[in-house]
């Protein structure tokens, strides 16, 4: 990465705290970073990366604060820019707050933590549980300064050594997101799973986990393809999945974090059947009222049930006067979103209701541009997924030799789910 120097700046530009890590570059060069940032705005250019001489700033804003690296070699910038962030997160996970008085308040331990996370200008820990075990919000009261904890040296950076808990459980949520946009003719334009693998993970010691999930390309390559799988794509993992086992036989091999985390991403961009499928029909009667008809049916197996679920639709600017009626659940209007907003708490599979809602319309609008806002529906189905991933094992190994109890859950909500009016 080879960053010389990071500063953070007031909104003004003025230097609140750097430090210099590697002694190639005069500090002051720093001075010319807030008129270059000016300059390029007024060219209405607005780019995280300025190039000075032989002096590259690159830098992030937040809450009206500059994080900014320099750097005199070619960097890996990408790499800068994650750093930027990572430093945003350790400081607001110590401080709640990243802004100007947080900083002005806690210099000492600021540059305590600029010395940690970042040796002669590559980065070191930046994991703030492991930071806030020997770097604390008191400060060194010790005359001998305290002994790192072995995750700093150790290959696995994430995790303390000496964990311990009385019950010993894992928690792994399987939570996909349905994105999706339908015409107003009634036909999928767009569709796509988003998912991921979330966990809580409370086990004593090293544990290492192996997860096995029904992975096409892994049944393929055993012999069992016609078995129910998934095509997963672009597959994210979190740094602490050995990926050259991944690659190897698509095992999930990994020593967990404590607490919560996120292990692993994916994605699908398969076509998906819309789980709530909405249709209405608008009528309007000579600027004097508007009349919605708004059916709902919900497209999954019966024996799930979809919670919580929220239709918005969007009513004309003007409307007043709401009466509505419904099969099920329960509607209201929204004057602040210009929306009526129908609830219905539990809704099995293979239902079908219905909502009518009346507004009076005071004035004359153009009629064109009401009406056409999509409709967007809000929902969680718990115990199902679309793709159909399945968790086929979770297994705990641990030299003690503890039994551990892993508990499964499987959510669908919606991610962007729009159904278009017409």
């Amino acid at each position: 990465m080879s960053a010389s120097a990071v500063y953070i700046l007031d909104v003004k530009g003025k230097v609140m705290i750097c430090r210099n890590y590697r002694g190639n570059i005069d500090m002051s060069i720093i001075d010319n970073f807030m008129p270059l940032v000016m300059d390029k705005e007024e060219e209405g250019v607005s780019a995280p990366i300025i190039q000075y001489g032989n002096i590259t700033f690159i830098y992030i804003k937040c809450n009206n604060l500059y994080l900014v690296a320099t750097t005199k070699k070619n960097a890996n910038v990408a790499l800068v820019f994650q750093f930027l962030h990572r430093c945003v997160q350790v400081f607001s996970e110590y401080f709640k707050e990243l802004e100007e008085e947080s900083i002005r308040d806690n210099f000492v331990i600021i540059y305590e933590l600029l010395d940690e996370v970042m040796d002669f200008g590559f980065p070191q820990t930046t994991d703030s549980k492991i930071l806030q075990e020997y770097i604390t919000q008191e400060g060194h009261k010790l005359e001998v300064a305290p002994r790192p904890p072995m995750a700093v040296t150790n290959a696995v950076s994430w995790r303390s050594e000496g964990i311990k808990y009385r019950k010993n459980e894992v928690f792994l949520d399987i939570i996909e997101s349905v994105n999706l946009l339908v015409s107003g003719s009634g036909s999928v334009l767009r569709s796509e799973i988003v998912g991921a693998v979330k966990m809580r993970v409370y086990l004593s010691g090293m544990p290492e986990l192996r997860l096995g999930l029904n992975d096409k390309v892994l049944f393929e390559s055993t012999g069992r393809g016609k078995s129910k799988s998934v095509e997963l794509e672009d597959v994210k993992f979190n740094q602490c999945v050995r990926l050259s086992r991944f690659e190897n036989d698509r095992t999930i091999s990994f020593i967990p974090p404590d607490g919560e985390f996120e292990l692993m991403s994916y994605r699908l961009n398969t076509h998906v059947k819309p789980l709530i499928w909405v249709e209405s029909v608008i009528e309007r009667h000579a600027h004097s009222r508007i009349e919605f008809m708004i059916k709902a049916k919900s497209q999954f197996k019966r024996r799930s049930t979809a919670n919580n679920v929220e239709i918005v639709v969007t009513v004309p600017t003007d409307a007043d006067c709401p009466k509505f009626k419904t099969t099920a659940g329960s509607c209201r209007y929204a004057p602040d979103q210009n929306a009526m907003i129908w609830t219905i708490k539990s809704f099995p599979g293979g239902k079908e209701y219905l909502m009518r809602a009346h507004f009076g319309l005071p004035s004359v609008v153009n009629e064109d541009l009401e009406g056409k806002a999509p409709i967007h529906v809000r929902f969680e189905i718990p115990y199902f997924t679309v793709s159909g991933i399945q968790v086929r094992y979770l297994k705990i190994i641990e030299k003690s030799g503890y039994q551990a109890l892993p508990w499964v859950r499987y959510i669908t909500q919606n991610g962007d789910y729009q159904l278009r009016t017409g």
